[in-house]
């Protein structure tokens, strides 16, 4: 019960926090509906992929820390992430500038989905959802930059598409347990794009009402094939060392990489992030 309230009165906190920052600056609206899928070459799915995954997980082991019997600390982590996914889904709705995604709420449900279903099938995540990021330099299209993803690193990360990926991390040792491969290694398969200035395309007005054709930069996709680490099957007895690998464990390891992208280049990165 206790551990209930608290949870309902951070979601109130944050929900608090989330109009100001992010609705109270535009106007609200009938509900209405908004069809983004086209949008940042469904890096923004990914996103909200990994979102839920991540509350989700996070979410089951506050429970399990309270006794909770594993089944139900899944089934907890998961309605609550969906619960709180759909909220912001129907606060969308209700703002001139966004409105409400069915393709947004098909991938909150995907994030949740893929964790739920391993921790009722396996009682473990064989296959984690993971994020990297690493800054992308913009040249003479910062000012355009700073408009869509802001200035601060933090900002940054959480908002340019262009920085991030987006990876499945396999362990291998789960699926093939008789095998010699380390319980810690994983096979990490990740998916970004780049080039984009837009959710659409690459044309906008700036401050002064010029209009801007950058359309000669070409959006792209691109497809890796990197190693990564689980950290939460690292052997440790101290607890706090248990704590931070367990909240690290959603972002992906820099480690070598292929890179297939949908200009037909194949590239190796010594170490990508």
């Amino acid at each position: 019960m206790i551990l209930g309230g608290l949870q309902v009165a951070l979601w109130g906190g944050s929900f608090y926090s989330l109009n100001n920052a992010w609705y109270a600056n535009y106007p609200r609206t009938k509900f209405h509906t908004f069809n983004d899928w086209r949008e940042w070459k469904q890096m923004d799915k990914a996103g909200h992929i990994w979102t839920t995954y991540s509350i989700s997980e996070h979410t089951d082991k506050l429970w399990r820390w309270t006794g909770t019997s594993d089944k139900k600390a899944a089934i907890i982590g998961s309605l609550s992430s969906i619960c709180y996914s759909s909220v912001v889904e129907v606060l969308d709705g209700f703002s001139d500038k966004w409105g409400f995604s069915p393709t947004d709420v098909v991938a909150n449900l995907s994030g949740t989905g893929i964790y739920l279903s391993q921790s009722l099938l396996w009682n473990e995540q064989r296959v984690r959802v993971k994020l990297s990021y690493h800054p992308v330099s913009y040249g003479n299209l910062n000012d355009r930059a700073n408009q869509l993803f802001g200035t601060g690193d933090i900002e940054n990360m959480l908002k340019d598409y262009n920085g991030q990926t987006y990876w499945a991390s396999i362990n291998i040792h789960s699926f093939f347990p008789k095998t010699n491969f380390p319980k810690w290694l994983n096979l990490a398969l990740g998916y970004g794009a780049e080039s984009m200035l837009g959710g659409y395309d690459n044309a906008w007005y700036d401050k002064s009402g010029n209009y801007i054709n950058r359309k000669d930069i070409a959006r792209y996709r691109k497809f890796y094939i990197s190693a990564d680490i689980d950290l939460t099957k690292i052997k440790t007895r101290n607890k706090v060392l248990k704590t931070v690998f367990s909240m690290m464990n959603v972002l992906k390891i820099p480690a070598p990489a292929i890179e297939f992208n949908s200009t037909g280049k194949l590239r190796f990165h010594p170490l990508y992030y």
